[in-house]
């Protein structure tokens, strides 16, 4: 058991790290240009409407069974709403600060790097909380239907075999998980982030 949550987790933080990535890139772009925008934004939420498991085919023609199509599943999964809430999140930049910073110099990375996206904060970390959600979801659906270890692929054994209590056993270790992952990394940080910028009282 611990072996496969380990696998899981491993999986998991790797894809999840691709998808941040992705969305962050592909949340500048589409708030930096207004063409990325009409045509990649478009796409974007478009494909955040499908599903990630309706992508296991395409994975399974593309990459094999293995942790290679899990991957992309994962990548999938969180990538879209990561892209989303990156945009939203680049494009409701206070005009002020981009005035401010470019009147004492700041531009490029610069201005991205000191002024983007830490007025992006509270959006990003919505984002993350969110792409964290639909990637475990992706991942326990990935190892369901192909993965080799891991949890999913003990819950399908459990399942093949009959054994309700290592399904039950699973089922508890993914909701801990879950559970502890949300409340401990990304709720926090969401409330700090809140306090910090004045968007909730603080008790």
């Amino acid at each position: 058991m611990l072996t496969a949550t380990g696998l899981t987790l491993g999986r998991l933080l790797i894809g999840f790290a691709i998808a941040i990535s992705l969305g962050l890139l592909f949340g500048y772009l589409i708030a930096r240009y207004k063409w990325v925008d009409d045509t990649l934004g478009f796409l974007v939420t478009a494909l955040q409407s499908i599903p990630s498991i309706v992508w296991f085919p395409l994975a399974i023609v593309w990459f094999g069974l293995g942790n290679a199509s899990i991957l992309f599943i994962v990548t999938i999964g969180a990538t879209w709403t990561m892209t989303v809430s990156a945009s939203t999140g680049f494009k409701n930049v206070p005009s002020l600060y981009l005035n401010v910073a470019r009147t004492l110099g700041s531009s490029g990375t610069h201005l991205v790097r000191t002024v983007v996206l830490p007025a992006s904060v509270p959006h990003l970390i919505s984002g993350l909380r969110m792409a964290w959600a639909f990637a475990w979801r992706a991942i326990m659906a990935g190892e369901l239907l192909g993965g080799s270890g891991g949890l999913g692929y003990l819950l399908n054994m459990g399942r093949s075999l009959q054994q309700m209590d290592l399904v039950l056993s699973v089922m508890i270790i993914i909701g801990i998980i879950g559970t502890l992952m949300d409340n401990l990394v990304f709720l926090r940080a969401e409330r700090s982030v809140q306090k910090k910028w004045g968007l909730k009282p603080s008790l």
